[in-house]
């Protein structure tokens, strides 16, 4: 892309910095807030957009017709009648540390059934529909069966034909693999070298072939999809541009709804809604992004946060070059504790579609994301993994920016569900006052 070592897109990095000076934060690695100056309204977006709300509501009927399959094969999701759900919780001690005033809500993926993260809800919904669509077209299922049935060997039988191909940071890859395991796909997930050992080891055991990379995430996504065109029935689930993943993210939106209301939480012109939401390739937080505006418009507002080593949806977003350029091009390494956003180039389908819809754009520090996990334990007793505080950061982040004094504000906790303890306790141990 470059077409010396200086340029990116035909420009020097000083150019690119005397033409948008936040870059000159951004590459010396500094916590920054970028307030999207495209911001516009729901409505004038959504005429240009082409994702339809029947496409959101098709997912969440799909993943209705499911919830015997899930409710039978994973029996701690009865209390939600099979389908993949997490709380919302008030972390009063948590804000009150942050010296926050005012209520921090906690939309807790962390506790998500099967996989523990924001991954269960577009991962495990991308393999539902494949599987249906399979066993639709062999003429082992009608969308009136009962879906329990599905947990048979003939079903296994029949989804073993099949392969499925991942590349992932380690989250999407989870709950992938264990799903389509549990299916009776064959799979295999590609890490990246940020990928944790014990994400690895997991996947392993429930008869995932794991493929491991010495390269970042980008490398291990173009091997899977290179793996899957040679086989005709193989799957190749894109994390960067799957529209299938976006609209199993978006259904959450729905349930947020309901919840907020039995809190008794308004969300209107006079009491908007800002959501944190953590980014790394942006599938998550776009697919929630979007089913949000379809519920809320423009009384919720969107802001995603990145590590400062790996700030690609920023960069995307700031320069307008999208999944054109990569965290690299300006000298900034990937390397970061929270290895689910450690992501370096971004994915364009997001940051196209919604680059008018994304409130902004804030970046943390792994010291800030440390001292966020060892707070948010001390404080509240929830653990989350490095990543999944980044969205905690939010109030903090903002703190100078005017914010109507009804706001509601609700930070996404995207994983830390299935981290070893002794993973845990380590990341504890790991903050230095």
């Amino acid at each position: 892309m470059n077409s010396n070592e200086n340029q990116i897109e035909g420009k020097t990095i000083e150019e690119w910095v005397s033409e948008k000076p936040l870059l000159n934060d951004i590459i010396n690695l500094k916590e920054v807030l970028w307030i999207n100056p495209n911001y516009q309204t729901f409505e004038k977006v959504i005429k240009n957009i082409n994702l339809k709300e029947d496409d959101v509501r098709e997912a969440s009927l799909r993943l209705k017709r499911f919830s015997p399959f899930i409710k039978k094969i994973y029996p701690e999701t009865s209390g939600n009648d099979g389908m993949i759900e997490s709380p919302v919780i008030k972390i009063s001690k948590m804000s009150e540390a942050l010296d926050f005033k005012g209520d921090l809500l906690l939309k807790c993926d962390n506790e998500l059934a099967i996989s523990g993260s924001i991954k269960a809800r577009g991962g495990i919904y991308e393999v539902l529909k494949l599987a249906e669509d399979i066993a639709i077209k062999s003429e082992f299922l009608s969308y009136s069966s009962n879906y329990s049935i599905i947990d048979s060997d003939k079903f296994r039988k029949l989804y073993s034909q099949y392969s499925i191909s991942v590349g992932s940071t380690g989250n999407l890859g989870l709950s992938i693999g264990i799903i389509s395991a549990k299916l009776g796909f064959k799979v295999y997930v590609h890490m990246s070298n940020d990928a944790k050992l014990w994400k690895k080891e997991l996947l392993r055991n429930s008869g995932v072939t794991v493929i491991e990379y010495e390269s970042d995430y980008t490398e291990a996504v173009k091997a899977a999809r290179k793996q899957a065109e040679k086989n005709p029935k193989m799957y190749f689930i894109d994390d960067e541009n799957s529209k299938d993943l976006f609209f199993g993210y978006a259904v959450s939106a729905y349930y947020l709804k309901t919840q907020l209301e039995q809190m008794n939480i308004k969300v209107d012109k006079f009491h908007p809604l800002n959501v944190y939401l953590p980014c790394g390739v942006g599938g998550g937080p776009g697919g929630v992004t979007f089913g949000l505006k379809l519920v809320f418009k423009d009384n919720v507002h969107c802001y995603y946060a990145e590590p400062t080593h790996s700030p690609c949806m920023l960069l995307g977003l700031l320069t307008g070059l999208h999944d054109l350029i990569c965290v690299q091009d300006f000298g900034i390494d990937n390397k970061t504790i929270a290895d689910g956003l450690a992501v370096g180039r971004p994915s364009g389908f997001v940051g196209k579609t919604l680059e008018n819809l994304i409130s902004g754009i804030y970046t943390v520090s792994d010291e800030t994301l440390i001292w966020l996990l060892k707070t948010m334990i001390d404080t509240e007793n929830v653990k989350l993994e490095p990543s999944a505080l980044a969205g905690v950061y939010g109030i903090v982040s903002l703190a100078n920016k005017k914010i109507m004094k009804n706001t509601t504000h609700l930070a996404w906790a995207t994983g830390g569900g299935m981290v070893p303890e002794n993973i845990m306790d380590d990341y504890y141990k790991t903050y230095k006052k």
